[in-house]
């Protein structure tokens, strides 16, 4: 087998391992993932303004 070619065979087996580990991921996603960071609301966020929650009257804490 020529030294050419066996450059050139050699070259391309790096390009492949290259290109296979720029493709691939280091982790994998698993059932406890999400796509979105916060799957549920905050249990401050969704009521009214002034009626109840943190520190409200119906809120803990009570009172102003």
């Amino acid at each position: 087998m020529p030294l050419r070619r066996k450059l050139a065979l050699a070259a391309l087996a790096l390009a492949g391992f290259v290109a296979t580990l720029a493709t691939s991921g280091c982790t994998s996603k698993t059932e406890q993932d999400s796509s979105i960071p916060w799957s549920r609301p905050a249990s401050w966020e969704g009521g009214i303004p002034g009626m109840g929650g943190l520190g409200g009257p119906g809120g803990p804490g009570g009172g102003y």
